[in-house]
């Protein structure tokens, strides 16, 4: 691909710079900054809440696109991700006075290319559908496949890119690399080249050969790690950076820039993630033997860890989780039992990261208040005596109702305000 901007699609894109920076300098926003660093430092007054966009945006950022060529409206999307939550649901999302560039980066497990199959909707493009193709059919006969993995850096592709969006808009926006949280979910992994079928077979018919595969996930993600130690590519994660599902590092635990141009930075310094959905049919045991020995190796790598996507955490707390010390945020999905967690995490050092039902806003046409503001108590109710974060995702269409979002929003504020008990 060729890192290009015309003439044209630069004006375009310097004019949408310019909006962001207008709205990253509203007093608004860098008051929002200060309640991020204050809440994941876990003196937060009230609940954060955040409208993630990025599975509905294809209703949202595509009719505004005004650029013709392919990396310009790359940028131009980036652009507007940056701040339309704060244009457009006035949500916690906050937005950068910069433009990110991360590095281009790959981890390539056991050096198995995944192939995955897509579903095709009414107008012959790509749909949601899709099927992951199995290279491990049965893990002992397939073992051999499991070769070293690969990863690494195109630090040229990166460089081009950098370049590209500075000549365009540098000058109003600065451009600056970033680096996400570390980002880790093995068994996703697995499930990508084996299947959920035979991931569970494995662990019946090959305990030990399956426990050994899960050692090398860890020491090859480690070697991953540094890697980009010794190229000097781990990052602070103190300010915009995402963590993960739907959050952000705000904080001034971790070392910011100031000490990263001194010296280079290791994970410890950093924030990381991991969840692991795919084992919701083992059991808390099976979870204990054969799943958490990996991960607790990886997440003791990171400085602070944020963990948990859809997977309920209830039932592995109390043998796992809870012993992670380096955890301060934990997912409280749609399928967990929110009030164990709430009486778990009570007067913990760990956020209550609350993922309500997409159901809401994703599925009726007509946005049900009564139901909505009843399911949001409930979980203000659970989260009492804790640090409680709300993020919304999995909403894949608003059904091209922007007003509906930012009501939506602006409920989960009003029950804050009338039923929030810090």
């Amino acid at each position: 691909m060729e890192y290009l901007i015309s003439d044209k699609d630069k004006q375009i894109l310097r004019e949408t710079a310019k909006k962001q920076l207008e709205l990253a300098n509203m007093d608004s926003n860098k008051a929002r900054i200060q309640e991020w660093y204050r809440h994941n430092a876990l003196q937060g007054e009230k609940p954060m809440i955040h409208l993630e966009m990025g599975t509905f945006s294809q209703e949202i950022i595509p009719p505004l696109l005004k650029c013709e060529g392919t990396f310009a409206q790359q940028v131009e999307t980036a652009l507007y991700s940056n701040f339309l939550n704060q244009e457009l649901f006035d949500d916690d999302r906050v937005t950068p006075d910069y433009f990110p560039i991360e590095y281009d980066t790959f981890f390539e497990l056991f050096g198995i290319q995944i192939h995955v199959d897509h579903t095709q909707d009414a107008s012959g493009k790509e749909s949601l559908g899709h099927h992951f193709e199995s290279i491990i059919e049965d893990l002992e006969e397939d073992y051999e496949k499991l070769k070293p993995s690969r990863y690494g850096v195109n630090l040229e592709t990166t460089e081009q890119k950098k370049a590209a969006v500075e000549e365009a808009i540098g000058d109003i926006l600065p451009v600056k690399m970033q680096m996400s949280c570390l980002y880790s979910v093995p068994t996703q992994m697995l499930v990508h080249f084996m299947s959920m079928e035979n991931m569970m077979f494995a662990m019946y018919d090959y305990p030990d050969l399956f426990k050994e595969m899960m050692g090398r996930i860890a020491d090859d993600t480690l070697a991953y790690y540094k890697m980009l130690e010794e190229k000097r590519l781990i990052l602070p994660t103190t300010t915009f950076e995402g963590v993960g599902q739907g959050t952000w590092s705000f904080t001034t635990e971790l070392p910011g820039w100031d000490e990263w141009e001194r010296r280079p930075f290791t994970t410890k310094e950093v924030w990381g993630f991991m969840d692991s959905q795919e084992t919701v049919g083992i059991s808390p045991d099976m979870y204990e033997e054969f799943i958490f020995p990996c991960y607790e190796k990886i997440a003791s790598s990171y400085g602070l860890l944020s963990y948990g996507c859809c997977e309920p955490v209830d039932p592995i707390w109390d043998k796992c989780l809870s012993r992670l010390t380096n955890l301060r945020k934990v997912s409280i999905s749609p399928w967990c039992n929110e009030e164990f967690m709430g009486e778990r995490l009570r007067g913990s050092k760990v956020i209550y990261h609350r993922k309500p039902s997409p159901n809401f806003l994703g599925v009726d046409p007509v946005l049900d208040e009564d139901a909505f503001r009843a399911h949001i108590r409930k979980s203000l109710t659970a989260a009492r005596g804790c640090k409680m974060e709300i993020t919304q995702r999995d909403v894949y269409t608003i059904h091209n109702n922007i007003p509906k979002a930012r009501r939506y929003v602006s409920l989960i504020r009003e029950e804050i305000e009338n039923n929030w008990k810090a």
